[in-house]
């Protein structure tokens, strides 16, 4: 999952979520911890943070690991030497079957908390007033429900909650959707959405092209095409791209962006 496109400020709201949800904890102040933990090879944890005079380190893992109990306590090892904090230790798993969160050894007994995301009754996240946790929804257990009807709710709720964020949470709605192999559920119901409200609020790439090419190449219409174009521009921050995607020159895109106030 790519983290580095999503903001801090997202991240660390889906963390306090996951806090008051699932460890029944308010917290206030977090402050990122961003350190690469090195032994042999090079390992990064997830997400390692500073709260409370506490240390949190949280793993998103998305696949099966028969090892990840001892990878967990090579991060505990290597966290404690670094900070002279308390240490909690969480795995928020994905993937599928069940995965181990303990280790025992002849002199060793360890453990962290186990979170599995798809035994989790999504209404528990889809229920909540807060888009942080209504995104998390979309990794959970849909209980024989329709998935587009889920997806279309999740996207129209995200909406409603945070409009000025919304775009953002898109962004990590998308990113989560993949691990589900929901991806193409998720960008076509974004688009029917994006068919009530203003095209430049199109919060992905892809989407930016797709409508662009279908409303403005394809049926001709230089209004849509324009829209498009903007839309595209405003992801890739390119000139000669967008006048490839759209067989255009870069005087014609100039022109339309000028147009824009772009």
């Amino acid at each position: 999952m790519n983290k580095d496109i999503i903001s801090k400020k997202i991240v660390k709201n889906i963390i306090k979520t996951i806090f008051a949800i699932f460890f029944h904890k308010n917290i206030k102040n977090i402050e990122f911890i961003d350190k690469e933990f090195e032994r042999i090879e090079s390992k990064r944890a997830d997400i390692v943070i500073l709260a409370d005079e506490e240390i949190y380190h949280i793993e998103i893992q998305s696949a099966y690991d028969s090892k990840m109990p001892l990878r967990m306590l090579r991060y505990y090892t290597d966290i404690k030497f670094s900070y002279n904090y308390p240490v909690n230790q969480a795995v928020i798993y994905l993937g599928k079957g069940n995965l181990k969160h303990s280790l025992k050894d002849k002199h060793i007994k360890y453990d962290f908390r186990l979170i599995d995301m798809k035994k989790i009754d999504c209404e528990l996240f889809l229920s909540q007033d807060d888009p942080s946790a209504v995104v998390l929804a979309i990794l959970c257990d849909f209980k024989n429900k329709n998935v587009k009807n889920i997806v279309k709710y999740i996207i129209e709720k995200l909406y409603d909650l945070s409009e000025n964020e919304f775009k953002n949470y898109l962004v990590m709605l998308e990113e989560f959707s993949k691990v589900r192999n929901l991806n193409k559920v998720v960008k076509e119901e974004e688009m029917y959405f994006f068919e009530k409200i203003k095209l430049e609020d199109l919060p992905s790439y892809e989407i930016g092209i797709e409508k662009g090419i279908e409303k403005g190449i394809e049926k001709g219409r230089r209004q849509e095409q324009e829209k498009g174009v903007v839309a595209l521009f405003k992801y890739v921050k390119d000139i000669g791209i967008v006048a490839k995607e759209f067989d255009l020159s870069e005087k014609e895109v100039k022109t339309i962006l000028d147009k824009g106030n772009i």
